[in-house]
């Protein structure tokens, strides 16, 4: 079968089983990428486990006797080191044949710059394209050829271990601090002291601002459920704006779960197309930021020309509300403490990425010493599994000091984190599965060869509205972002991309956002929890979803081309 129809029905399967069976997330998705195991072909599944561990040739020049290669992290060779040269289809047809035999001589093991090796032995004339031309260790081709006559249950198998290994531990962790957030009254101090910086007045760029903090480490949902009440409470106080109030939370908390880890999606998208996490940090609150006001914009325009009455709920009653208003500071946590399991892993992992960049760009001889003696200490407490396993440390101190809790309530609070976290890793790390398999199918070649010819930049309105399909037609922004990555991501190490692949990320990331409608959790969590009837919900948050996503779309693509980060 031809990859473009095992995608088609991979994708028909997630979809179907999603809103039509009503399977769990995780199921829909193990199901899709046992299906596209069980219907590529051998040969398909070998090329793309050779294409995982081989360099790609740039250049062969036989009468100088040289061969030019693209270095990658993932593929290690040393000077001295014989590669074989082998050569397939241009479109990524046919099976690898060796034609040839190289010995590398000198080239940085970085992404993307060039290798340099001495060309051996070469067969036929004239010599082989070097886009079609791979450069690979024997043993390593030997590997190659048996993990591609792996059966098929076992390959999904290890797609879901080498993802839950990825971002097992980060998801955990996000999770306990999210739950230890919310219960020591750390998340509400945060907004609180928000408003105290801006004032009653401009309570809605607090809104907005709380949102987007907190929704970098807390679930979208578990955000609104926080600061809902305080919308109400400011609703009571001003006698007007609820609406403005509601949608600025949206806006703020939704775009951050879209781009910023360590949330499930961008933190995936990320490890997927080999992002570095304070990268897609940056740029992700950057586009965020944008994302957000154009939100705000929304927001402030709607609010004039509808109202949306303050309500009874199940959640909270009017005399709740009032009470919650005039809630004590004095039993909440200090801002800088409550700020500091957020601020501090982005800090550590800041520190261990600016020390790596300055000592790699700086000659041996010069590098200071304290700096080299330091860099251990650094590595170990930057790597991003450390960085959020003390933040959740402390936010669990943080939890047992202000609440003075035993440890019997701190297990359960773990606990009731874990529960939660523990679905978000098994339905991303089955997406990491269904995305391998897609990948060994062989529709990377097939999407390289429909982008073939197209302006570079017009991959971006592509990955954008790829994922907004998915998006639309399943609800979920987190299984759209994992389904279309297994579909893009190997545009991320394309020649065509003449600009970071983080700006891909982004585009993925913006394109989860449309449709918020009946068919997303968050909308009914949204309407729900705020009054809002369906129509009302869909006459403001979904149309608000749709001008967030264009616009983060468009800062992508100017940021693409003016700060292209290659």
């Amino acid at each position: 079968m031809q990859p473009v129809w095992i995608l088609l029905l991979a994708i028909g399967i997630v979809l179907v089983g999603i809103l039509v069976l009503r399977l769990h997330a995780f199921l829909a998705l193990l199901l899709a990428a046992l299906t596209v195991a069980w219907l590529s072909s051998t040969s398909a599944v070998e090329r793309t486990e050779i294409e995982s561990r081989a360099l790609r040739v740039s250049a062969i020049d036989p009468r100088a006797g040289t061969v030019s290669l693209r270095m990658t992290r993932a593929v290690f060779v040393e000077p001295g080191m014989r590669l074989l040269l082998l050569a397939g289809g241009h479109d990524g047809s046919g099976d690898l044949e060796t034609v040839g035999e190289i010995e590398f001589v000198a080239g940085a093991a970085r992404d993307g710059q060039t290798g340099t090796a001495r060309l051996v032995q070469l067969t036929g004339d004239p010599a082989p394209e070097a886009a079609r031309c791979l450069a690979i260790h024997p043993l390593k081709l030997a590997e190659a050829r048996r993990a591609g006559r792996v059966a098929a249950p076992v390959r999904v198998a290890k797609g879901f271990g080498a993802t839950c290994t990825s971002i097992g531990i980060l998801i955990a962790m996000a999770s306990i601090i999210g739950k230890c957030l919310l219960d020591s009254g750390a998340a509400d101090r945060i907004v609180r002291s928000t408003l105290a910086v801006v004032g009653q007045a401009r309570a809605p760029l607090a809104f907005l601002g709380s949102g987007f903090l907190l929704g970098i480490p807390v679930f979208f949902d578990t955000v609104f459920y926080l600061m809902v009440p305080l919308g109400k409470a400011m609703r009571l106080r001003t006698g007007g704006n609820y609406l403005l109030y509601i949608l600025t939370i949206v806006a703020g908390g939704t775009m951050a779960h879209s781009l910023v880890p360590p949330t499930p999606g961008p933190l995936f998208v990320a490890e997927s197309m080999g992002v570095s996490l304070m990268t897609m940090i940056a740029v992700g609150c950057a586009v965020g930021v944008v994302a957000s006001l154009a939100g705000y914009a929304y927001a402030l325009w709607i609010n004039r020309r509808l109202e949306i009455p303050l309500r009874d709920s199940a959640e909270a009653s009017l005399a709740d509300l009032e009470a919650l208003a005039s809630r004590d500071a004095s039993q909440l946590p200090p801002t800088w403490l409550s700020l500091l399991p957020i601020v501090l892993p982005v800090l550590l992992i800041a520190a261990q990425t600016g020390l790596k960049t300055y000592l790699d760009g700086t000659p041996s001889a010069e590098q200071p010493a304290w700096l080299l003696a330091v860099k251990p200490a650094v590595d170990a407490l930057g790597d991003k599994n450390v960085a959020l396993v003390i933040a959740a440390a402390i936010a669990l101190a943080t939890l047992a000091w202000q609440k003075r809790s035993s440890g019997r309530e701190l297990t359960a609070a773990v606990q009731m984190a874990l529960a939660g976290g523990g679905v978000i890793i098994l339905i991303t790390s089955a997406g990491g599965a269904f995305g391998d398999a897609v990948r060994q199918c062989g529709i990377a070649d097939q999407i390289a060869r429909l982008t073939e010819g197209v302006h570079p930049v017009w991959i971006l309105p592509i990955a954008f509205t790829v994922t907004a399909l998915i998006r639309t037609a399943q609800g979920s922004a987190t299984v759209a972002m994992i389904t279309s990555v297994g579909v893009l991501q190997s545009l991320a190490t394309s020649d065509q991309l003449p600009f970071h692949p983080v700006y891909l990320a982004m585009a993925i990331g913006c394109g989860s956002k449309p449709v918020a409608w009946m068919a997303d959790s968050g909308f009914w969590v949204i309407c729900k929890m705020s009054g809002m009837t369906e129509a009302e919900g869909l006459k403001t948050v979904s149309p608000m979803s749709v001008v967030m996503g264009v616009a983060g779309l468009l800062a992508t693509i100017v940021g693409a081309n003016w700060l292209p980060l290659k």
